[in-house]
Protein backbone atom coordinates (compact mmCIF):
# COMPACT_ATOMS: atom_id res chain seq x y z
CA UNK A 1 0.00 0.00 0.00
CA UNK A 2 1.06 3.61 -0.42
CA UNK A 3 0.24 7.25 0.15
CA UNK A 4 -0.82 9.45 -2.78
CA UNK A 5 -0.18 13.20 -2.85
CA UNK A 6 -1.32 15.81 -5.33
CA UNK A 7 0.57 19.10 -5.09
CA UNK A 8 -0.81 22.07 -7.07
CA UNK A 9 -1.81 19.56 -9.77
CA UNK A 10 -2.91 21.30 -12.96
CA UNK A 11 -4.00 20.04 -16.38
CA UNK A 12 -4.53 22.22 -19.43
CA UNK A 13 -5.80 21.31 -22.88
CA UNK A 14 -4.67 24.33 -24.85
CA UNK A 15 -6.05 27.38 -23.04
CA UNK A 16 -8.69 25.29 -21.25
CA UNK A 17 -7.81 24.57 -17.60
CA UNK A 18 -9.43 21.22 -16.75
CA UNK A 19 -7.81 20.69 -13.33
CA UNK A 20 -6.77 23.82 -11.47
CA UNK A 21 -4.09 23.56 -8.74
CA UNK A 22 -5.55 20.53 -6.96
CA UNK A 23 -4.03 19.61 -3.59
CA UNK A 24 -4.83 16.34 -1.85
CA UNK A 25 -3.14 13.85 0.49
CA UNK A 26 -4.46 10.27 0.57
CA UNK A 27 -3.22 8.25 3.54
CA UNK A 28 -1.95 4.69 3.32
CA UNK A 29 -5.01 2.39 3.20
CA UNK A 30 -7.51 5.24 2.89
CA UNK A 31 -10.53 5.15 0.56
CA UNK A 32 -11.09 8.61 -0.96
CA UNK A 33 -13.91 9.49 -3.37
CA UNK A 34 -13.68 12.31 -5.92
CA UNK A 35 -17.21 13.55 -6.58
CA UNK A 36 -18.67 16.36 -8.64
CA UNK A 37 -20.78 17.15 -11.71
CA UNK A 38 -19.82 16.02 -15.20
CA UNK A 39 -16.88 18.00 -16.56
CA UNK A 40 -15.53 19.06 -13.16
CA UNK A 41 -12.12 17.42 -13.75
CA UNK A 42 -12.38 14.39 -11.47
CA UNK A 43 -11.73 11.73 -14.14
CA UNK A 44 -8.86 13.76 -15.60
CA UNK A 45 -7.35 13.94 -12.11
CA UNK A 46 -7.61 10.16 -11.77
CA UNK A 47 -6.05 9.61 -15.20
CA UNK A 48 -3.10 11.84 -14.25
CA UNK A 49 -2.59 9.78 -11.08
CA UNK A 50 -2.66 6.62 -13.23
CA UNK A 51 -0.21 8.10 -15.73
CA UNK A 52 -2.71 8.03 -18.60
CA UNK A 53 -2.66 11.85 -18.87
CA UNK A 54 0.36 14.12 -18.63
CA UNK A 55 0.69 16.80 -15.95
CA UNK A 56 0.78 20.45 -17.03
CA UNK A 57 1.95 21.76 -13.65
CA UNK A 58 2.39 20.48 -10.11
CA UNK A 59 3.39 17.08 -8.77
CA UNK A 60 2.05 13.60 -8.10
CA UNK A 61 3.78 11.59 -5.37
CA UNK A 62 3.11 7.90 -4.68
CA UNK A 63 4.72 6.53 -1.55
CA UNK A 64 6.60 9.82 -1.24
CA UNK A 65 8.21 9.54 -4.69
CA UNK A 66 7.50 11.92 -7.56
CA UNK A 67 5.95 9.98 -10.46
CA UNK A 68 5.13 12.71 -13.00
CA UNK A 69 7.35 11.09 -15.60
CA UNK A 70 6.93 7.48 -14.43
CA UNK A 71 5.12 5.27 -17.02
CA UNK A 72 1.70 3.87 -15.94
CA UNK A 73 2.98 0.30 -15.71
CA UNK A 74 5.64 1.25 -13.16
CA UNK A 75 3.31 3.13 -10.79
CA UNK A 76 1.87 -0.14 -9.44
CA UNK A 77 -1.71 1.12 -9.46
CA UNK A 78 -4.62 -1.00 -10.69
CA UNK A 79 -7.42 0.83 -12.52
CA UNK A 80 -11.04 -0.30 -12.79
CA UNK A 81 -12.79 1.34 -15.73
CA UNK A 82 -16.41 2.29 -16.39
CA UNK A 83 -16.46 0.12 -19.52
CA UNK A 84 -15.08 -3.06 -17.80
CA UNK A 85 -12.45 -3.35 -20.59
CA UNK A 86 -12.57 -7.16 -20.68
CA UNK A 87 -11.09 -9.20 -23.52
CA UNK A 88 -14.05 -10.87 -25.28
CA UNK A 89 -12.04 -13.87 -26.53
CA UNK A 90 -10.80 -14.78 -23.03
CA UNK A 91 -12.76 -16.48 -20.29
CA UNK A 92 -13.11 -15.02 -16.79
CA UNK A 93 -10.02 -16.75 -15.41
CA UNK A 94 -7.89 -15.64 -18.36
CA UNK A 95 -9.13 -12.04 -18.08
CA UNK A 96 -8.38 -11.93 -14.37
CA UNK A 97 -4.92 -13.42 -14.74
CA UNK A 98 -3.85 -11.56 -17.89
CA UNK A 99 -1.65 -8.93 -16.19
CA UNK A 100 0.09 -11.64 -14.16
CA UNK A 101 0.86 -13.66 -17.30
CA UNK A 102 2.30 -10.51 -18.91
CA UNK A 103 4.49 -10.02 -15.83
CA UNK A 104 5.82 -13.60 -16.13
CA UNK A 105 4.17 -14.87 -12.95
CA UNK A 106 4.34 -18.70 -12.60
CA UNK A 107 1.22 -20.55 -13.77
CA UNK A 108 0.51 -22.05 -10.35
CA UNK A 109 0.76 -18.65 -8.66
CA UNK A 110 -1.64 -17.16 -11.23
CA UNK A 111 -4.12 -19.98 -10.69
CA UNK A 112 -3.96 -19.52 -6.91
CA UNK A 113 -4.38 -15.74 -6.94
CA UNK A 114 -7.20 -15.85 -9.49
CA UNK A 115 -8.93 -18.51 -7.39
CA UNK A 116 -8.61 -16.44 -4.21
CA UNK A 117 -10.05 -13.32 -5.90
CA UNK A 118 -12.83 -15.32 -7.54
CA UNK A 119 -13.86 -16.75 -4.16
CA UNK A 120 -14.01 -13.28 -2.57
CA UNK A 121 -16.09 -11.92 -5.46
CA UNK A 122 -18.37 -14.93 -5.94
CA UNK A 123 -16.95 -15.76 -9.37
CA UNK A 124 -15.71 -19.30 -8.77
CA UNK A 125 -18.54 -20.92 -10.77
CA UNK A 126 -18.03 -18.46 -13.67
CA UNK A 127 -14.31 -18.83 -14.34
CA UNK A 128 -14.81 -20.71 -17.63
CA UNK A 129 -17.38 -18.28 -19.04
CA UNK A 130 -16.64 -15.50 -21.50
CA UNK A 131 -17.71 -11.87 -20.97
CA UNK A 132 -20.62 -12.21 -23.41
CA UNK A 133 -22.12 -14.86 -21.11
CA UNK A 134 -22.08 -12.58 -18.05
CA UNK A 135 -24.44 -9.96 -16.68
CA UNK A 136 -23.29 -6.38 -16.20
CA UNK A 137 -22.73 -6.93 -12.49
CA UNK A 138 -20.72 -10.09 -13.12
CA UNK A 139 -18.54 -8.30 -15.68
CA UNK A 140 -17.83 -5.53 -13.20
CA UNK A 141 -16.83 -8.12 -10.58
CA UNK A 142 -14.42 -9.64 -13.12
CA UNK A 143 -12.93 -6.18 -13.68
CA UNK A 144 -12.52 -5.82 -9.91
CA UNK A 145 -10.96 -9.27 -9.72
CA UNK A 146 -8.47 -8.45 -12.46
CA UNK A 147 -7.34 -5.46 -10.40
CA UNK A 148 -7.25 -7.46 -7.15
CA UNK A 149 -4.97 -10.26 -8.36
CA UNK A 150 -2.18 -7.77 -9.04
CA UNK A 151 -2.01 -6.84 -5.34
CA UNK A 152 -1.10 -3.26 -6.29
CA UNK A 153 -0.10 -0.35 -4.07
CA UNK A 154 -3.45 1.25 -4.81
CA UNK A 155 -6.73 0.98 -6.69
CA UNK A 156 -8.15 3.65 -9.01
CA UNK A 157 -11.87 3.42 -9.83
CA UNK A 158 -13.25 5.51 -12.71
CA UNK A 159 -17.07 5.53 -12.33
CA UNK A 160 -17.14 1.71 -12.33
CA UNK A 161 -20.87 1.40 -11.57
CA UNK A 162 -22.33 4.03 -13.91
CA UNK A 163 -23.33 1.46 -16.57
CA UNK A 164 -25.38 -0.61 -14.13
CA UNK A 165 -29.06 -0.26 -13.26
CA UNK A 166 -30.09 1.04 -9.83
CA UNK A 167 -30.48 -2.37 -8.18
CA UNK A 168 -27.11 -3.62 -9.46
CA UNK A 169 -25.40 -0.37 -8.41
CA UNK A 170 -26.66 -0.83 -4.86
CA UNK A 171 -25.48 -4.46 -4.86
CA UNK A 172 -22.05 -3.58 -6.24
CA UNK A 173 -21.63 -0.73 -3.74
CA UNK A 174 -22.05 -3.30 -0.98
CA UNK A 175 -19.52 -5.60 -2.66
CA UNK A 176 -16.95 -2.80 -2.96
CA UNK A 177 -17.44 -1.89 0.71
CA UNK A 178 -16.79 -5.51 1.69
CA UNK A 179 -13.78 -5.68 -0.62
CA UNK A 180 -12.17 -2.58 0.89
CA UNK A 181 -12.70 -3.99 4.40
CA UNK A 182 -10.92 -7.20 3.44
CA UNK A 183 -8.04 -5.66 1.49
CA UNK A 184 -7.47 -2.26 3.10
CA UNK A 185 -5.63 -1.01 0.01
CA UNK A 186 -5.28 2.71 -0.73
CA UNK A 187 -8.12 3.56 -3.13
CA UNK A 188 -9.26 6.61 -5.10
CA UNK A 189 -12.76 6.38 -6.54
CA UNK A 190 -14.36 8.77 -9.03
CA UNK A 191 -18.12 9.19 -9.30
CA UNK A 192 -20.81 11.77 -10.00
CA UNK A 193 -23.22 9.73 -7.85
CA UNK A 194 -23.46 11.31 -4.40
CA UNK A 195 -24.89 8.10 -2.89
CA UNK A 196 -21.72 6.24 -3.87
CA UNK A 197 -19.61 9.07 -2.48
CA UNK A 198 -21.45 9.20 0.84
CA UNK A 199 -21.51 5.43 1.40
CA UNK A 200 -18.06 4.38 0.16
CA UNK A 201 -15.53 7.02 1.13
CA UNK A 202 -13.51 7.55 4.30
CA UNK A 203 -13.31 11.08 2.91
CA UNK A 204 -14.91 12.77 -0.06
CA UNK A 205 -13.33 15.39 -2.31
CA UNK A 206 -15.92 17.66 -3.90
CA UNK A 207 -14.76 19.18 -7.21
CA UNK A 208 -16.27 21.94 -9.32
CA UNK A 209 -14.93 23.57 -12.49
CA UNK A 210 -11.56 21.86 -12.10
CA UNK A 211 -11.02 22.89 -8.49
CA UNK A 212 -11.14 21.02 -5.19
CA UNK A 213 -13.79 22.95 -3.24
CA UNK A 214 -14.18 20.86 -0.06
CA UNK A 215 -12.57 17.78 1.50
CA UNK A 216 -13.78 15.90 4.56
CA UNK A 217 -15.62 12.96 6.05
CA UNK A 218 -18.86 12.39 4.11
CA UNK A 219 -21.24 13.29 6.94
CA UNK A 220 -19.19 16.34 7.94
CA UNK A 221 -19.24 17.72 4.39
CA UNK A 222 -22.96 16.95 4.10
CA UNK A 223 -23.84 18.70 7.36
CA UNK A 224 -21.32 21.56 7.08
CA UNK A 225 -21.00 22.51 3.39
CA UNK A 226 -18.59 25.37 2.87
CA UNK A 227 -20.55 26.79 -0.08
CA UNK A 228 -23.99 26.80 -1.65
CA UNK A 229 -22.58 24.66 -4.45
CA UNK A 230 -21.62 21.86 -2.05
CA UNK A 231 -24.91 22.13 -0.15
CA UNK A 232 -26.89 21.90 -3.39
CA UNK A 233 -24.79 19.13 -4.92
CA UNK A 234 -24.83 16.74 -1.96
CA UNK A 235 -28.26 15.54 -0.91
CA UNK A 236 -31.35 14.18 -2.62
CA UNK A 237 -33.34 16.34 -2.45
CA UNK A 238 -30.65 18.99 -2.05
CA UNK A 239 -30.31 21.65 0.61
CA UNK A 240 -32.98 24.36 0.59
CA UNK A 241 -31.97 28.02 0.34
CA UNK A 242 -34.03 30.98 1.55
CA UNK A 243 -33.00 34.46 0.46
CA UNK A 244 -32.73 36.99 3.27
CA UNK A 245 -30.75 39.89 4.71
CA UNK A 246 -29.29 41.15 7.96
CA UNK A 247 -31.60 43.29 10.07
CA UNK A 248 -30.77 44.56 13.55
CA UNK A 249 -28.28 41.74 14.11
CA UNK A 250 -30.71 39.01 12.98
CA UNK A 251 -31.46 37.26 9.71
CA UNK A 252 -34.70 38.35 8.07
CA UNK A 253 -36.28 35.70 5.82
CA UNK A 254 -39.86 35.48 4.58
CA UNK A 255 -41.04 38.11 7.05
CA UNK A 256 -39.49 36.32 10.04
CA UNK A 257 -36.42 37.27 12.07
CA UNK A 258 -34.04 34.48 13.06
CA UNK A 259 -31.18 34.97 15.52
CA UNK A 260 -27.76 34.53 13.90
CA UNK A 261 -24.25 34.97 15.25
CA UNK A 262 -22.62 36.26 12.06
CA UNK A 263 -20.87 39.54 11.48
CA UNK A 264 -22.45 41.19 8.44
CA UNK A 265 -23.38 44.79 7.79
CA UNK A 266 -26.97 45.98 8.15
CA UNK A 267 -28.99 45.09 5.05
CA UNK A 268 -26.37 42.65 3.68
CA UNK A 269 -27.99 39.95 1.51
CA UNK A 270 -27.44 36.31 2.44
CA UNK A 271 -28.93 32.85 2.07
CA UNK A 272 -30.23 30.56 4.80
CA UNK A 273 -29.64 26.86 4.08
CA UNK A 274 -31.63 24.02 5.65
CA UNK A 275 -31.79 20.33 4.70
CA UNK A 276 -35.27 18.98 3.76
CA UNK A 277 -35.09 16.25 6.43
CA UNK A 278 -34.51 18.84 9.17
CA UNK A 279 -37.81 20.64 8.53
CA UNK A 280 -40.95 19.69 10.46
CA UNK A 281 -44.28 20.36 8.75
CA UNK A 282 -47.38 21.25 10.77
CA UNK A 283 -50.92 21.51 9.45
CA UNK A 284 -51.77 23.74 12.40
CA UNK A 285 -49.68 26.30 14.26
CA UNK A 286 -46.19 25.07 15.08
CA UNK A 287 -45.44 24.70 18.77
CA UNK A 288 -43.48 27.69 20.06
CA UNK A 289 -39.87 27.00 20.92
CA UNK A 290 -36.93 29.29 21.45
CA UNK A 291 -34.52 27.01 19.61
CA UNK A 292 -36.58 26.60 16.41
CA UNK A 293 -37.33 28.91 13.49
CA UNK A 294 -40.98 29.02 12.37
CA UNK A 295 -42.20 30.01 8.90
CA UNK A 296 -45.63 30.07 7.27
CA UNK A 297 -46.03 28.44 3.86
CA UNK A 298 -48.40 26.98 1.32
CA UNK A 299 -48.29 23.51 -0.26
CA UNK A 300 -47.53 23.59 -3.99
CA UNK A 301 -47.34 19.85 -4.67
CA UNK A 302 -46.53 16.53 -3.05
CA UNK A 303 -44.77 13.40 -4.31
CA UNK A 304 -45.20 9.88 -2.96
CA UNK A 305 -41.91 8.06 -2.42
CA UNK A 306 -43.01 4.68 -1.14
CA UNK A 307 -43.22 4.87 2.63
CA UNK A 308 -42.72 8.62 2.78
CA UNK A 309 -43.81 11.79 1.03
CA UNK A 310 -41.96 14.84 -0.30
CA UNK A 311 -43.64 18.25 -0.36
CA UNK A 312 -42.82 21.50 -2.17
CA UNK A 313 -43.83 24.43 0.03
CA UNK A 314 -43.95 28.08 -1.07
CA UNK A 315 -42.44 30.35 1.58
CA UNK A 316 -42.48 33.96 0.44
CA UNK A 317 -40.68 34.07 -2.92
CA UNK A 318 -38.83 30.79 -2.28
CA UNK A 319 -39.82 27.12 -2.50
CA UNK A 320 -38.66 24.67 0.16
CA UNK A 321 -38.64 20.90 -0.14
CA UNK A 322 -39.71 18.98 2.97
CA UNK A 323 -38.93 15.25 3.12
CA UNK A 324 -39.75 12.23 5.27
CA UNK A 325 -43.44 13.13 5.60
CA UNK A 326 -46.09 10.52 6.34
CA UNK A 327 -48.11 9.56 3.23
CA UNK A 328 -51.19 9.66 5.50
CA UNK A 329 -51.01 13.47 5.63
CA UNK A 330 -53.68 15.18 3.51
CA UNK A 331 -51.76 17.95 1.80
CA UNK A 332 -53.49 19.22 -1.31
CA UNK A 333 -52.18 22.10 -3.39
CA UNK A 334 -52.92 25.39 -1.63
CA UNK A 335 -53.03 23.91 1.89
CA UNK A 336 -51.61 26.42 4.43
CA UNK A 337 -48.90 24.89 6.64
CA UNK A 338 -46.31 25.94 9.19
CA UNK A 339 -42.68 24.87 8.93
CA UNK A 340 -40.21 24.72 11.78
CA UNK A 341 -36.56 23.75 12.02
CA UNK A 342 -33.86 23.90 14.69
CA UNK A 343 -31.46 26.84 14.75
CA UNK A 344 -28.47 24.53 15.02
CA UNK A 345 -29.31 22.94 11.64
CA UNK A 346 -29.28 26.28 9.81
CA UNK A 347 -26.32 27.13 7.56
CA UNK A 348 -25.78 30.71 6.38
CA UNK A 349 -24.11 31.68 3.11
CA UNK A 350 -23.03 35.08 1.80
CA UNK A 351 -24.05 36.66 -1.48
CA UNK A 352 -20.94 35.06 -3.05
CA UNK A 353 -22.20 31.58 -2.06
CA UNK A 354 -19.48 30.96 0.54
CA UNK A 355 -20.43 29.78 4.03
CA UNK A 356 -20.49 32.40 6.75
CA UNK A 357 -18.61 31.52 9.92
CA UNK A 358 -20.63 31.92 13.13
Amino acid sequence: MATVELIELTKRFGSNVVVDRANLSVADGEFVVLVGPSGCGKSTTLRMIAGLEGVSEGEIRIGGERVNETPPGRRDLAMVFQSYALYPHMNVAENMGFSLRCAGEPVESIRRRVGEAAEILGLTELLERRPSQLSGGQRQRVALGRAMVRRPKGFLFDEPLSNLDAALRAHMRAEIRLLRQRMGTTSIYVTHDQVEAMTLGDRIVVMNAGRVVQVGAPLDVYEHPNSRFVGAFLGSPPMNFLSGRMEDGSVRVAGTRIAAAVQLGEGSPLFLGIRPEHIALHTDEAPSSGDRAVLAGTILLTEQHGGEMLADVAVGDDVLKVSRLSPALKLGSGTPVTLSFPHDRIRLFGEDGEALAP
